[in-house]
């Protein structure tokens, strides 16, 4: 098939809306969103403007790893619906204008996967070396010292087979052998269903753990630079992930993906070496088209210093793949209960989403993030996160992270359900729901609108290169180009004002937004206050 330019690629710069299904809109009274209440709000996430969506599993699943630990690939868990519910979204999706990105898990599955299940039944069957089983050192101990995630050794002892099974995460997700050719074979199957049925992209979930060191050496010891709440911290991770060989296999799913058009594919990368996996994972035209990594999602402040260090590790050079950026999702704290430190929330949520929206690169906004909410403070008792409840009170705050989202500010249940949501709501989130903030222009639902809208009728805003200016924190200056639009982004990223350089208002042409300045030659810029304009 002929490839499409680089420049008219639909995913090329497009704004991707990340949904968590859980938490969204519930359709049937019980507490718990579904695929018809995404099917419900459509229209609403249309209006925002964004390309397309990604919506986190909602396959088959005992829900211990809430969707992430997958029971069948093929399927939807009645839960959220069926695979009729799922192309009903899909199809009134595409009647919108809107691509439907979903998530694939294929670094390990559910142990109630049939796969699993005949697996540890013997070590002859077909599926034996569908996973990743090895026997005990001869004193019983695991076979590595690799750690899991969510704490504890990275091998469970299973009696059937007398042997270890490996699990990078919670004990109940054991390792895919991806090693394995019948394996690589039943996961491309996998996404030609999904295609099959019209989907525009995969999110690929932990990709960079699907491959181990087959020779099974022990991770290296990591110095400690504070509290420790895993020992998983404990190990640099060589050998347990990252093996040379995925993106042989990432080559082989993009092959697959090809055949279907313009596929977008985006890899999350966590873990020692992010940039470098992400640039293997990328490069050139025969594997993933986008990758992501954990920069600013568990950073704890946001400063001038990061911002160009992660951006300028993506400057366009040939060969180099496209990044994609995240500031919040359903696996970190939310940008501005990290970030703001006592500001004005709505204010620095402008801020937040502006500079997403204008890096270089395809901005991922988390739901919720359009309306700046805020991390929900769940008490021990309401917690449902495995890795929460296992490290409180030191823990990631994904619960907090994934609360239903408030459409109504003085409905039952804020609109989401007419039954207790499954997580409580923070105490903000009436005064910030959809429809309080759909009546105020000054909203911040309102002024992301206006944000993407703007991304979209300035193509140097989407897909033009990018250039720092030499500014000190916390002021932050940059410039997006494409064929002769020239568009300058200013954000003071502190708290308190700061004098404006001249040099920072020379050759502005047309102010397109602002927040928190009133435009003038020369100045002060207010904390947390920015401009983007057009330079002549």
């Amino acid at each position: 098939m002929t490839r499409q330019s680089d420049e008219s690629l639909w995913w090329k710069g497009a704004v991707i809306y990340q949904i968590y299904p859980r938490s969204y809109q519930d359709t049937n009274g019980d507490g718990v969103g579904d695929l018809p209440g995404i099917t419900q709000r459509l229209d609403y996430i249309a209006s925002l403007g964004v390309d397309g969506i990604w919506i986190s599993p909602f396959f088959t699943s005992p829900m211990r790893d809430f969707g992430y630990d997958v029971a069948n690939y093929c399927d939807v868990d009645p839960l959220f619906g069926d695979l009729q519910a799922f192309d009903a979204l899909l199809e009134k999706a595409h009647g919108l204008g809107l691509k439907v990105i979903i998530d694939q898990v294929y670094a390990h599955t559910s142990d109630d996967h049939a796969w699993f299940q005949d697996s540890r039944q013997s070590r002859s069957g077909e599926y034996s070396d569908w996973y990743v089983w090895k026997d005990p050192k001869p004193d019983g101990t695991p076979p590595t010292n690799w750690q899991s995630v969510f704490g504890g050794p990275g091998w469970t002892w299973d009696a059937r087979r007398q042997q270890y099974y490996m699990h990078n995460f919670l004990s109940s997700q054991p390792q895919l052998n991806l090693h394995n050719p019948a394996v690589q074979e039943a996961l491309l199957r996998v996404a030609r269903f999904w295609l099959d049925r019209g989907v525009d992209g995969f999110r690929l979930d932990a990709i960079n753990f699907s491959m181990f060191d087959p020779e099974f050496r022990d991770n290296p010891a990591r110095k400690s630079n504070g509290v420790v709440t895993r020992p998983f911290d404990l190990q640099l991770h060589v050998h347990n992930q990252s093996h040379p060989d995925i993106p042989k296999f990432l080559e082989r799913l993009r092959a697959l993906m090809d055949e279907y058009g313009a596929i977008f594919s985006v890899a999350e990368v966590a873990g020692p070496r992010p940039l470098e996996e992400m640039r293997a994972f990328t490069a050139g035209k025969s594997r993933l088209s986008s990758a992501y990594n954990f920069d600013f999602l568990y950073a704890r402040d946001l400063t001038l210093a990061r911002v160009r260090k992660a951006q300028e590790a993506w400057m366009g050079a040939p060969g180099e793949g496209w990044p994609s950026w995240a500031f919040s999702n359903h696996d970190a704290p939310r940008c501005v209960s990290r970030w703001a430190k006592g500001a004005d929330r709505h204010r620095f949520a402008k801020l937040t989403n502006t500079l997403l929206l204008c890096l270089r690169g395809n901005p991922i906004l988390y739901q919720g993030e359009e309306l700046g909410l805020s991390q929900a403070d769940i008490p021990f008792e309401r917690l449902q996160d495995p890795e929460a409840i296992a490290n409180w009170p030191l823990t990631l705050g994904r619960d907090g992270a994934r609360t239903p989202m408030p459409w109504q500010s003085k409905a039952n249940a804020l609109g989401f359900s007419t039954a207790e949501p499954w997580l409580p709501f923070g105490a903000d989130h009436a005064a910030d729901a959809v429809d309080a903030q759909a009546e105020d222009d000054s909203s911040v639902l309102n002024f992301t609108r206006q944000m993407i809208r703007l991304r979209h009728e300035m193509p140097a805003l989407k897909t033009g290169s990018l250039r720092f200016r030499d500014t000190a924190d916390p002021l932050l200056s940059f410039e997006r180009l494409y064929k002769g639009q020239t568009v300058r982004c200013v954000f003071n990223l502190g708290v308190e004002d700061i004098s404006l350089p001249s040099e920072e208002t020379d050759g502005v042409q047309k102010v397109l937004t602002s927040s928190g300045y009133d435009y003038t030659p020369a100045g002060v810029l207010p904390g947390h206050a920015f401009f983007i304009a057009e330079i002549s």
